[in-house]
């Protein structure tokens, strides 16, 4: 009989992960089971994904295997449409709260103090109760009590903590794995047999304590997802059959219309319809000047609006919004390792075996070889399986690329990985792409040139003509949708005229336009009010024009710039010059870089030499390359390369081979094509978080290199000292336990940066 599989997915964070290898431990425990077709643990994010056959085996199956580990399921992400159930569930949590609120306000997710963990936690409060029990072993020692007593004490406070660190180890051996539960399960078990109850005590309680605090302080690293998360609404209110509905987001289609009112977060990205606010994007784009959005303007789920009320067009659905998509960028990110940590996966999987076995021929060859004191040697074997614990240095890397990444979200930088952060900590050579990078990628208007009407030869600075000029181009091109007709009137806004609409108007093609205006200027081509035609369009909308005016187009046309003509049929009146301009903030973010000691800083462009030259000087790069096709420019990287570790800085349109061809790539903005193509991504759209990037990127490798150090130079010590007697359970454990809480802390710094 034919079997039908019903494969379904579930997502869930798990609480207790202290380091890589529990990952490993759930990941090869839940295989094992029947019906389980595949499973992801990604330690960085505390995330489990799991494809399982629904006729095989359940969530519920799924969850007691996890827990039976000695880990908690945190929360269980759904994802699809909700049931009717849940949108009641949602919508009784949270409707209320979200239309009630008047004032503009931020709120963070509650974060638990030390203390609030140890107390109302049961992994905190099993700790406690574990020491309590070390502690009246202590004292019923020292007041000469019954060893029975001493030794009740000391068991208790082992099987409180114990039994979860031994039911883990046996899975762990039932894997084949020698995790941290196993050894320590051996180490504390052996104590006992040796007679040694205390040390056997002081194991399991040191390394509970040593391992909780570590899940406490890396926990507060991993909460940049969830802080994310937290900021999106989880339902909308909704404008349907000119109803108002609260509706989760899941259920909300694209292109409906949400109502935002202030105080309240935007719960999907869209277009504003009606209403004017101030909006704080800092969690999108890591600014913290709220943006002023009104019609027409986009706006970002996850961002909070302060001050007037909006009525939306949704533009994505909720797991394709920017947030989401960043959410889901930043979850791979922190699961990501980099070269060094694949690096130090390799060593960590050969020296604990390596270690078992030297604790075995230390435990037996002195004895049988020597004649020496077997109890003795084996609780040297003992010190040295503590020891064998590649916790410290398993850990080193992944909690300082999860502390990077969190805080580079935060500032509106998006690494994709650890390897991106890597690379970008050893790149030395940054390429830029002109166009859309160090350029808005938007033309705008540079300059206006006047001609004096007395003497058409004459090309003046009269401010009073420029404006003259710039109001009949606008007027005649404010029904315009091309690039340069829309520069021309968003200058005309700034310069705040009043434009009139044109009479019998005519499209000119491969020329321009024209129509007849009634404007009251200075100008001297007419004085009275009869409507005059105008003409404004390129070089061969005019038959004659003098030899001044010839060589100003070709001296703005050497510039880069684009030429518009503005006239009459009998003169020519002006000259509207425009150009892709520089970003406002492109001058400091290369003076920034130059300050990270980066050794060549280069401008790759298509635009001919006189305008590469221009705009090289302009942002005070010394080196540039121009009139480059985009193999040219792939062609450039690669000759790069052979001086050191390049970085690419563009756009992800004209420049994608030589993105790809980078050792680590930069996009600008928040755009699909970034989104998908970079390294890195600088989703606030300021060329400034350059620098930062960098900055980050070099310490996250300078930590990583210090905590693989100070891992192995501890581990050396201790196995030289343990081998020797030098040391026992207890100072071996909390050799172990205090150096993976300093790589742990001493990586979080990062956090801060």
């Amino acid at each position: 009989m034919q079997k039908f599989f019903q494969l379904q997915t579930l997502q869930a964070r798990i609480n207790g992960m202290d380091c890589p290898s529990c990952a490993k431990t759930i990941q090869s425990n839940l295989e094992q089971l029947t019906g389980v077709n595949e499973v992801k643990v990604n330690f960085g994010s505390a995330q489990l994904s799991v494809s399982y056959d629904s006729q095989g085996i359940t969530q519920k199956d799924i969850f007691h295997r996890v827990e039976s580990l000695g880990y908690q399921i945190q929360s269980v992400m759904t994802q699809g449409e909700m049931t009717q159930t849940e949108i009641n569930q949602v919508t009784k949590q949270t409707a209320s709260s979200q239309t009630n609120s008047q004032l503009p306000q931020k709120s963070k997710p509650q974060k638990s103090s030390i203390w609030q963990f140890w107390l109302t936690t049961r992994r905190g409060q099993r700790v406690i109760l574990s020491g309590l029990g070390l502690v009246l072993g202590l004292v019923a020692h020292s007041l000469g009590l019954s060893v029975w007593v001493e030794r009740a004490f000391y068991g208790l406070g082992m099987v409180v903590v114990g039994f979860p660190i031994a039911r883990a180890g046996w899975f762990a051996l039932l894997s084949q794995e020698a995790d941290m539960n196993l050894l320590m399960t051996i180490s504390a078990t052996g104590a006992c047999i040796l007679g040694d109850w205390l040390e056997g005590a002081m194991v399991v309680f040191l390394f509970s304590l040593g391992t909780t605090l570590q899940t406490f302080t890396f926990g507060r690293t991993r909460n940049a997802i969830q802080d994310l998360m937290d900021l999106t609404p989880s339902v909308a209110t909704v404008k349907r059959d000119g109803e108002e509905n609260t509706v989760p987001i899941v259920n909300i289609e694209v292109g409906e219309i949400i109502t935002v009112r202030p105080g309240q977060r935007i719960p999907l990205d869209g277009i504003v319809v009606s209403g004017i606010s101030a909006i704080d994007q800092a969690p999108i784009t890591g600014e913290s000047i709220p943006v002023d959005k009104g019609p027409e303007e986009t706006v970002f789920a996850g961002t909070f609006n302060q001050t007037g009320y909006l009525e939306i067009k949704t533009t994505r659905q909720a797991n394709e919004t920017t947030m989401a998509r960043i959410i889901h960028l930043v979850e791979s990110a922190q699961g990501s390792r980099a070269k060094t940590q694949k690096w130090v996966d390799k060593f960590a999987s050969v020296y604990t075996p390596a270690v078992i076995i030297v604790a075995a021929l230390i435990a037996f060859i002195p004895p049988l070889l020597f004649a020496q004191s077997l109890q003795t040697w084996i609780y040297r074997a003992l010190v040295l399986l503590v020891i064998a614990c590649p916790c410290a240095l398993v850990i080193s890397t992944p909690v300082s690329i999860v502390s990077a990444i969190g805080a580079a979200t935060r500032k509106g930088v998006l690494f994709k990985g650890g390897m991106s952060l890597e690379a970008a900590g050893k790149m030395n050579i940054l390429a830029f792409d002109k166009t859309g990078t160090l350029t808005e990628g938007l033309p705008k208007v540079i300059d206006i040139y006047s001609l004096e009407q007395s003497n058409s030869n004459s090309i003046v600075n009269n401010p009073v003509l420029n404006h003259s000029v710039l109001n009949i181009a606008a007027s005649l091109e404010q029904n315009s949708e091309h690039p340069l007709a829309k520069a021309i009137l968003s200058e005309a806004k700034v310069k705040k005229l009043i434009l009139q609409q044109p009479q019998d108007f005519i499209a000119i093609p491969g020329k321009g336009i024209q129509g007849k205006l009634n404007l009251k200027t200075s100008c001297s081509c007419h004085h009275d009010s009869n409507p005059v035609t105008y003409l404004v369009g390129n070089r061969r909308l005019f038959s004659e024009l003098s030899p001044q005016v010839e060589s100003k187009l070709k001296e703005i046309a050497q510039l880069g710039q684009t030429p518009i003509l503005v006239g009459t049929k009998q003169n020519l009146l002006g000259i509207i010059a425009l150009a892709d301009g520089l970003r406002l903030e492109s001058r400091e973010a290369v003076r920034l870089l130059k300050e990270t000691g980066l050794k060549e800083i280069v401008m790759l462009t298509g635009d001919i030499e006189p305008v590469a030259r221009e705009m090289a000087q302009q942002v005070e790069i010394s080196q540039y390359k121009a009139e480059l096709l985009p193999e040219d420019k792939l062609t450039q990287v690669k000759q790069l390369q052979e001086r050191g570790m390049v970085g690419m800085v563009g756009d992800g349109i004209n420049d994608a081979p030589a993105l790809a061809s980078a050792n680590v790539s930069f996009a600008i903005g928040r755009t699909d094509i970034a989104l998908e193509t970079a390294d890195v991504v600088l989703v606030s759209d300021d060329l400034r978080r350059l620098a930062y990037a960098v900055t980050l990127s070099r310490q996250t490798v300078s930590v990583m290199q210090q905590n693989i150090v100070f891992s192995l130079v501890t581990k050396g010590l201790f196995l030289l000292l343990g081998s020797f007697g030098v040391v026992g359970l207890a100072v071996a454990v909390l050799a172990d336990t205090g150096s993976s809480l300093l790589v742990t802390l001493n990586g979080m710094r990062l956090f801060k940066v």
